[in-house]
């Protein structure tokens, strides 16, 4: 059974984190990209969902293994147009059969998953034959003095912010788990102190 902290307490702190307006910008430059039947990894409180372009998206399956967060997706503001199901799933076993999704958005998810390369291969097992993965993640810092202290802050900050990890690459990774880059941006997030604020995002194919 989930703590006290996980049900009540963390869902509040990751609202605030994840939904600040800096953080929505990086959504938006994102998640008005996906088209056809699209698979949301990590879909949390439904950030995501308001900026899903209903003329574009057939429709949209979330996955999120935290009951509290699903709750909150199922209520988070959107097109009424838009066709959503939330699901109890994780990210490294899929409840989708292969080649099921035209696009896979993922943002702010692989730095809390617990194995990021099987969370990808399940990625690319579902997306369809050329089929687009969107990304928009925070993660190692390429600076040595700012990825000094994310090591130094991580095995804490892990703790309190649900299991969110500060250390992993972000593009390379992708590229690694098989998929063909398309683009890839990165920046440090205004107001975001810097060991959390790294952040790559852009397209990749399956």
């Amino acid at each position: 059974m989930a703590s006290f902290y996980d049900r009540k307490i963390l869902p509040a702190l990751l609202t605030c984190a994840c939904s600040s307006p800096p953080m929505m910008k990086q959504r938006a430059k994102v998640v008005p990209q996906a088209q056809g039947k699209v698979l949301e990894l990590g879909i949390g409180m439904g950030l995501n969902l308001q900026f899903y372009d209903p003329a574009k998206v057939e429709s949209v399956a979330g996955v999120d293994p935290a009951a509290e967060l699903r709750v909150r997706a199922q209520a988070a503001p959107r097109d009424p147009r838009l066709v959503v199901e939330v699901a109890d799933g994780t990210a490294e076993a899929l409840p989708f059969e292969d080649a099921s999704f035209d696009t896979v958005v993922c943002t702010f998810t692989l730095c809390s998953v617990h194995t990021p390369r099987a969370a990808l291969d399940e990625a690319r097992r579902v997306l369809k034959p050329g089929g687009r993965f969107l990304f928009c993640e925070h993660g190692l810092s390429p600076d040595s003095d700012v990825a000094k202290w994310q090591r130094r802050v991580e095995p804490i900050w892990k703790r309190l912010a649900g299991g969110c990890r500060l250390t992993r690459p972000v593009a390379s990774a992708i590229a690694e788990a098989g998929f063909a880059l398309e683009r890839v941006e990165t920046m440090y997030v205004p107001g975001t102190p810097r060991i959390a604020g790294w952040n790559e995002w852009g397209s990749a194919s399956a």
